[in-house]
């Protein structure tokens, strides 16, 4: 598995908010107001995702007590993290091409408040894309030639 590429992201999130733009100009006098919800919950999963890759990190470098951590455990957990930064990116393109084609209207109450609830949408998405390539990276293992140069180690390759 590789890791996460910016562009393939960057890709994502542009093709998704197009997408919007182009279904929200066509559609948006029968669209329901956009709801808010999303952010608590983007906002939930981004502090849940980026405590997990702490606590993964201290146990695989061994700085926290407990069973070794599963070589299994460290893939799924790298495929979630994967799948989140592509998950919050397309929505967060989603809510941007939304946004988008409403800043044009905030002098009406309806468009203002799907500007605020998309403009948050935007920031808990790039908050949980954050947090997922931050799992991502603690997922790797430890490069075998990072040793610590302590003078005991150096006495023993001597």
């Amino acid at each position: 598995m590789t890791p996460t590429r910016p562009g393939s992201l960057l890709l994502i999130g542009a093709v998704c908010a197009a997408i919007a733009w182009l279904i929200v100009r066509e559609t948006f006098a029968t669209l329901p107001p956009l709801p808010w919800t999303a952010v608590p919950a983007l906002a939930l999963l981004a502090i849940g995702e980026a405590i997990v890759g702490r606590n993964l990190k201290a146990r695989m470098e061994g700085r926290r007590p407990g069973k070794p951590v599963e070589p299994i455990a460290v893939a799924r957990t790298a495929a979630l993290a994967k799948a989140s930064s592509a998950a919050a990116v397309a929505l967060g393109g989603l809510a941007a091409g939304f946004g988008a084609y409403v800043a044009g209207q905030l002098g009406k109450d309806v468009p203002r408040a799907d500007a605020y609830a998309a403009a948050g949408t935007v920031l808990a998405a790039a908050a949980l894309t954050a947090a997922a390539l931050y799992l991502e990276r603690c997922c790797r293992a430890r490069d075998p030639d990072d040793r610590d140069t302590d003078d005991d180690d150096q006495a023993d390759w001597r």
